[in-house]
């Protein structure tokens, strides 16, 4: 099935253009063209998320992070992959789909937004996209996770996680021991750019069993947090939350260094009246690689930027292109300091750092992230690098001039693999064809190149997070 795209007008914003401009189709590809050979281990779905609005924006200062989400789902069986592709059907959607136009402002504000849908839900669903409890949620950091039917991709509707705080992190951590779900919320509370945080837990069949609420040092856009075993940080960092800003018609986030970085550290199994606040310099970080504990020490991978990329500074001036480098974050519970010690660790520029998630919160070995060898600052990539924490050693695949790859997600061989012995699978742009690839790579020879691609006959325009369900 293919319905014709929507009528596009030209757009000088660049998050509407190239291949970040929507695909506007939904479609069924029943086959699609391999080379190499699917490694007959790989059986499952790969989802993919990402921004994708259904109409050219209201306002001239549209956000890549505000789109409608679009999820596209290849699934692997028998050596052949199927592709679908379909919006996420949120309130936000059917209400614009309804009116034939776009009719709130970007990231819902009030200002930029048709009267009649003030003050109603904004959701846009387009951020991540996870399995967990035999549900398929697609996720944003400012509303309810959005069920989805795994096969059809058919709306289910919101599923109610985070109660009376309304609003669930795009980024929930699995525990690879306890399948429970833990999550967070940022902004939570009666007012808007609030800098109240929520904290829950979800049993592993999707049953709330904690929610807890708390206050940070000011509004933060906290994108992602960390967990271990026994604790969870909430990384409060300088891109700031702005009721003001939004009410002038401004970009409600912006890059304050001045209010300084704060990681509030928090025991599972503690009230909430018992974080600690720990201090560091200015930066910032929309994705960590894994974190673990290592007796009374706390260690984070993440990928940090010196400024907040992608956002102007609070004077409204812009930003500063930024790349992110791995790093790693030292927390001494024992310690007399409330001081993160900070390291660089690679001098690769990339972003969406994976791990294989059966060790998520535990020590682990390998990692893996989409790459920019050019480092310039631009959140486009053209390399996948696999990093071996033990040895020290990177592998990098670059991609020919002009195709950007997504990121990489790890999947086991099998159960029982050990870490590392799997593939990854991501989306690659083909920039001179403009259309797309899903790729796989052997997970320990990153550097030789995919083993196999699928060819999608049109473009899947740049998005964010993605992870494989395997088959049911």
């Amino acid at each position: 099935m293919s319905q014709p795209a929507m009528k596009q007008t030209t757009q000088s914003n660049p998050y509407l253009s190239g291949n970040f401009a929507p695909v506007r189709s939904e479609d069924d590809f029943a086959e699609l063209k391999i080379t190499g050979a699917i490694p007959p281990e790989l059986t499952g779905t790969y989802y993919r998320n990402g921004p994708n609005p259904q109409f050219d924006p209201r306002d001239a200062n549209y956000h890549w992070f505000a789109g409608d989400g679009m999820i596209h789902a290849f699934t692997v069986q028998n050596g052949k992959v199927s592709y679908r592709n379909r919006y996420v059907r949120t309130p936000k959607w059917v209400m614009e789909n309804d009116a034939d136009k776009a009719l709130f402002g970007t990231f819902g504000n009030p200002m930029t937004s048709d009267p009649a849908v003030v003050g109603k839900d904004s959701g846009t669903a387009n951020t991540n996209i996870i399995w967990h409890a035999n549900r398929l949620l697609a996720l944003e950091e400012g509303h309810q996770p959005f069920e989805l039917d795994p096969v059809s991709l058919a709306p289910k509707g919101y599923r109610d996680y985070a109660g009376r705080a309304g609003r669930f992190t795009a980024h929930p951590k699995i525990d690879p021991e306890t399948g429970e779900l833990v999550f967070f919320g940022y902004m939570v509370g009666d007012l808007p750019f609030s800098n109240g945080l929520a904290y829950g837990v979800a049993d592993k069949a999707g049953n709330v069993t904690r929610l807890d609420t708390f206050e940070a040092p000011y509004s933060s856009m906290i994108h992602d947090f960390f967990v271990t075993k026994n604790y969870v940080a909430f990384p409060v960092l300088p891109l700031s939350g702005s009721l003001q800003r939004a009410m002038a018609g401004q970009m409600p986030f912006a890059w304050e260094p001045d209010k300084g970085s704060h990681i509030g550290v928090l025991r599972r199994d503690a009230g909430i009246e018992t974080i600690r606040w720990f201090t560091a310099d200015p930066c910032y970080v929309f994705h960590p690689m894994n974190m673990w504990e290592e007796g009374d020490t706390l260690v984070i991978d993440a990928m940090e930027y010196a400024t907040a990329p992608l956002f102007p500074n609070a004077d409204g001036s812009p930003g500063k292109n930024s790349s992110a480098y791995l790093m790693r974050w030292t927390i001494d519970l024992a310690a007399n300091t409330n001081a993160v010690r900070r390291q660089r660790i690679d001098d690769m520029a990339g972003e969406f750092p994976r791990l294989d998630e059966r060790h998520a919160g535990l020590s682990y070995r390998h990692g893996y992230f989409a790459a920019n060898s050019r480092d310039d600052g631009k959140v486009f990539f053209d390399s996948i690098a696999h990093i071996d924490h033990q040895t020290g050693q990177k592998n990098v695949y670059r991609f020919a001039d002009g195709d950007a790859p997504g990121e990489p997600v790890f999947v086991p061989r099998s159960v029982h693999a050990a870490e590392g012995d799997g593939f990854l699978v991501t989306t690659v742009y083909r920039g001179r064809e403009n259309r797309s690839d899903f790729v796989v790579f052997d997970a320990a020879a990153v550097d030789r190149g995919p083993i196999a691609s699928a060819a999608v006959p049109r473009r899947v325009p740049f998005g964010f997070h993605g992870n494989w369900r395997p088959s049911l």
